[in-house]
């Protein structure tokens, strides 16, 4: 598998391979070689249909059955590779050579990468394109950089200030404690304070304990198995209390959730009723329903139990199991291998449900969860000795 963007007779090309065929995208216009233009290219794929935009002008390949997943496990290679031979010979049209320009910029998945000079893996005969100590983006949020005899200064817009523009004008005199995220509130020339776990308050300034996790929307924890190389990740284990009021939301997520590629376990509710996704490689698995009517968000408490079993996938709901099927019988990944992280409620700030579950939930949940329990674990894991924002105690009024 593969995917490469490069340069071919003046026109930008996508090509990549899911395994089965090669694609192939070009761009409608030439690029322009005169050395002082700067061009905007996004590219990429949802599934197996392929997207190449320069400067707005896109093409878009439709999708044809096949496979959907780009299966690769190698470095990330910017402007050249380190051995030519690397490079298959279906990725580029001609011979391939080293990238002779200037890029910047570059942002994968919603990532950015840091093109300095001790961020990457590695490199070689790479040199600084702007020339002075501005770059592009060393003034945040539409900043203008100016080179000063001592390094630069930014010129902000009057809803930013600080040194690069990064401070919103709202929270330049806010209240939060040390533990909490300042959020403007341009609208109502204010600010909000989410607070770290284990704090609340309006600034967040009262140290709270809980057993029993209360989640408002925007919240989430995320939660490191401290034992997770020593489990045996083909006979994995979650259970957990949990009671909501709401048909929709995210309820854990036991998977790194960087990319497609991460296997994972999710429960959550759609629809009202329960839903299991389960993600052991290569595909998602279809998603596990309750076929049965049944009210999950009647605000009762719930205890909800997955077992996976190399690909057999065995659901409990209130002592009852609920669902049973294998997932893959031709038994071609049957381990979990979820990289040692829980996410309870959501993901992090910023980062939205319905996007990073690619659609398979559509909000962070509303609700309360205890008594989480991993594998066969003799304790429960304890949920305030975790990562998490805007989660309260939800012991008052159970």
């Amino acid at each position: 598998d593969f995917l490469c963007i490069s340069l071919a007779n003046g026109f930008t090309q996508l090509r990549y391979n899911l395994g089965d065929k090669t694609i192939i995208l070009q761009a409608l216009q030439k690029v322009h070689a005169n050395g002082n233009t700067w061009h905007v290219l996004k590219a990429g794929r949802a599934g197996n249909e392929g997207y190449l935009d320069l400067d707005g002008i896109n093409v878009t390949q439709k999708a044809s059955p096949g496979m959907n997943v780009l299966d690769t496990h190698t470095d990330f290679f910017v402007g050249g590779v380190s051995s030519l031979n690397l490079v298959n010979s279906m990725a580029i049209e001609n011979e391939p050579i080293g990238f002779t320009g200037c890029i910047r910029e570059i942002v994968i998945n919603d990532r950015e990468l840091k093109l300095t000079v001790t961020d990457p893996k590695g490199g070689a005969n790479v040199g600084d394109c702007d020339g002075t100590v501005c770059g592009y983006s060393v003034c945040k949020n539409s900043g203008t950089c100016q080179v000063e005899n001592s390094g630069f200064s930014c010129s902000c817009p009057q809803e930013w200030t600080g040194t690069t523009c990064e401070q919103s004008v709202h929270c330049s005199q806010n209240m939060c404690g040390s533990q909490a995220l300042c959020i403007p509130q341009p609208s109502s020339f204010s600010y909000t304070c989410v607070c770290a776990l284990g704090w609340s308050g309006k600034y967040c300034d009262s140290k709270i304990k809980f057993y029993i996790a209360k989640f408002v929307g925007n919240s989430y924890i995320k939660y490191t198995d401290s034992y997770y190389g020593k489990r045996d990740l083909q006979y994995s284990r979650i259970s957990l209390n949990f009671t909501t009021n709401q048909t929709e939301g995210l309820i854990a997520w036991m998977g790194k959730s960087e990319d497609e590629d991460n296997d994972f376990l999710a429960i959550g509710i759609a629809n009202g009723t329960l839903k299991v996704v389960v993600n052991l490689g290569e595909r998602i698995s279809v998603p596990l329903m309750h076929r049965k009517y049944f009210n999950c968000c009647d605000e009762r408490w719930h205890f909800v139990t997955v077992v996976q079993n190399q690909t057999c996938i065995k659901v409990y709901l209130d002592e009852e199991l609920i669902l049973f099927e294998d997932i893959d019988p031709q038994r071609k990944y049957t381990a979990l291998n979820y990289g040692g992280i829980c996410y309870f409620g959501g993901f992090e700030i910023g980062r939205k449900v319905n996007v990073v579950t690619t659609g398979l939930f559509q909000k962070e949940f509303i609700g309360k969860i205890k008594d989480v329990v991993l594998f066969q674990d003799s304790k429960k894991i304890q949920l305030m000795n975790a990562e998490g924002y805007n989660v309260y105690d939800g012991n008052s009024g159970n």
